[in-house]
């Protein structure tokens, strides 16, 4: 079994989902596989919102065991590692690509898709595009046994049902995060892009029967929240309206990310990181997915959503749906459909832990990555 080493480029997108996945990728392949990796990033700045440790002036640096470098115009000379990933389609510098061909033997070049539901990702995993002299291989995350599996570390599963089967832990959790619960109140973290559902939904939380505690970390969800208060909301601050209170969270770096959703009844997330965390947290999620062109991004959805809701009772399937649905549209008759999930909760919740180790089952995406280049060389 070869010894491998990695490169890992990666542009940065302003929602920070695709450096959110290679982060989480690189790091885990440096502790759990002790191998060399090496992380290409175009926007220093940008990463170290997630990943505060990060220096952005420094062009190279080794942080969490894992060599970070600046992805800059100028290129300098450097010989590849065993495994190539450019990460989502991104463009491989040219002089860095040349020094692949001239490697012998060449290595593994890897694209790193998106993660998708959809069925047709099954026949395109794994499948090679000769660019010669080399090989580069499409390599998609996905939620079938013939898919790459999801990113997660290895104890990520212990260490969630741990905290949630030790109070002191979740105590001092919320007291490091600055966090104060209602008691009794369901509580909902609450990580989206800007959505014109939004103010039907506070509004709907706020003349509600059941108290509701809603958790905003900054990001770009926070204008929209700001604009429903019709005043500006700052880190630490509570607002509260009938029965929904209103909390601002700072920007939550990765390693918190987790505990926050494990300590919520209700996540909502966006994108593809958060998505994934969520799914692993093993708790309700809602996912407000990246707009796409001509709606692309529902079928995308739906797709999802028929994989999640198998196992659930019609009832139950329809009101995760229908939440899912007016969420990602105009939020027409988002009360009525919040009420009937929050309803339906404790299906959805015990659901979601099945879900979380169903996807377990499939073994975690850079383990099977790994074993997926170990053939390739």
């Amino acid at each position: 079994m070869p010894v491998l080493s990695w490169d890992i480029f990666c542009t940065v997108i302003d929602n920070y989902g695709d450096i959110g996945v290679c982060w989480r990728l690189a790091r885990q392949l440096a502790a759990e596989r002790c191998e060399p990796v090496r992380l290409w990033v175009d926007d220093l700045h940008s990463f170290a919102r997630i990943a505060p440790q990060i220096d952005p002036a420094l062009a190279a640096q080794t942080r969490d065991g894992v060599d970070v470098r600046h992805w800059s115009a100028h290129w300098d000379e450097v010989v590849p590692h065993r495994v190539v990933i450019e990460a989502f389609a991104c463009e491989i510098p040219p002089l860095f690509r040349q020094a692949m061909a001239a490697a012998s033997p060449p290595p593994a070049w890897i694209n790193l898709e998106y993660l998708s539901a959809e069925s047709w990702i099954d026949d395109c995993h794994g499948m090679a595009s000769p660019q010669p002299p080399l090989r580069k291989h499409f390599f998609f995350p996905g939620f079938t046994p013939r898919s790459g599996g999801l990113l997660a570390e290895r104890a990520l599963s212990a260490q969630r049902d741990a905290f949630v089967a030790d109070p002191v832990a979740q105590a001092a959790f919320r007291h490091e995060a600055g966090l104060s619960i209602d008691e009794g109140a369901l509580t909902v973290s609450l990580f989206a892009y800007e959505n014109p559902a939004l103010p039907a939904w506070l509004d709907a939380l706020a003349s509600g029967e059941c108290a509701v505690h809603v958790l905003v970390p900054e990001g770009r969800v926070l204008d929209s929240v700001a604009g429903w208060a019709g005043r500006p909301l700052t880190r630490g601050e509570t607002l509260r309206r009938g029965a929904l209170a209103l909390s601002v969270l700072p920007f939550v770096a990765q390693p918190d990310y987790d505990p926050l959703l494990w300590s919520c009844d209700i996540n909502f997330i966006r994108g593809e990181d958060s998505f994934v965390r969520a799914q692993w947290a093993a708790r309700p999620l809602l996912w407000h997915i990246y707009p796409q062109q001509d709606d692309a991004h529902l079928v995308k959805l739906e797709a999802w959503l028929t994989r999640y809701c198998e196992g659930l009772s019609p009832a139950a399937a329809a009101s995760v749906r229908q939440m899912h649905r007016v969420w990602n549209g105009a939020g027409d008759g988002i009360g009525e459909a919040w009420q009937t999930y929050v309803a339906a909760l404790p299906e959805i919740r015990a659901h979601a832990r099945r879900w979380a180790d169903r996807l377990a089952a499939l073994g975690d995406l850079t383990s099977n990555l790994a074993r997926f280049c170990e053939s390739l060389l």
